[in-house]
């Protein structure tokens, strides 16, 4: 059993997974800090120097300062500057993983070279024939090469 579960981990799309994980969730954080930290400071200046990270609702009626205050009072609040910066950071990944998904379709798919016509018509009768064809099988003639 042990034989077979290390060929199985051993075999290459495993391996492949693997990375892939481990380099997405690396990518992820990359991502988080980049939106976090680069992009929305700037567009919280735009927008009247609003903090995305500090917008909550306090649902148990009371007013909180921040959002720390408010998780240390053990207060429930709803999260939406937080649920905006996960939307944003989805965005990013998606259009990232869109343009590599891209790239590598235009590395690995080539276009289809035109296939060359397997039949062609006799002279005679203007009948299909195939192309290697020396006589017509509809009317007997004679083809030329």
């Amino acid at each position: 059993m042990l034989k077979e579960f290390k060929a199985f981990a051993m075999r290459g799309n495993v391996l492949d997974m693997a990375v892939g994980v481990i380099l997405g969730a690396a990518f992820g954080k990359i991502v988080a800090s980049f939106v976090e930290d680069v992009m929305m400071p700037p567009l919280g200046r735009l927008l009247g120097h609003v903090d995305f990270s500090n917008l909550f609702l306090s649902l148990s009626g009371k007013s909180y300062e921040s959002l720390a205050a408010a998780k240390a009072a053990g207060a429930a609040t709803l999260n939406y500057g937080l649920f905006l910066n996960t939307i944003i950071n989805f965005l990013i990944v998606a259009f990232a993983v869109f343009l590599l998904v891209r790239q590598v379709n235009r590395w690995t798919v080539k276009p289809a070279a035109p296939a060359e016509p397997a039949t062609r018509e006799c002279p005679e009768c203007l009948m299909s024939i195939p192309v290697k064809a020396r006589r017509c099988g509809h009317c007997s003639a004679t083809l030329g090469g």
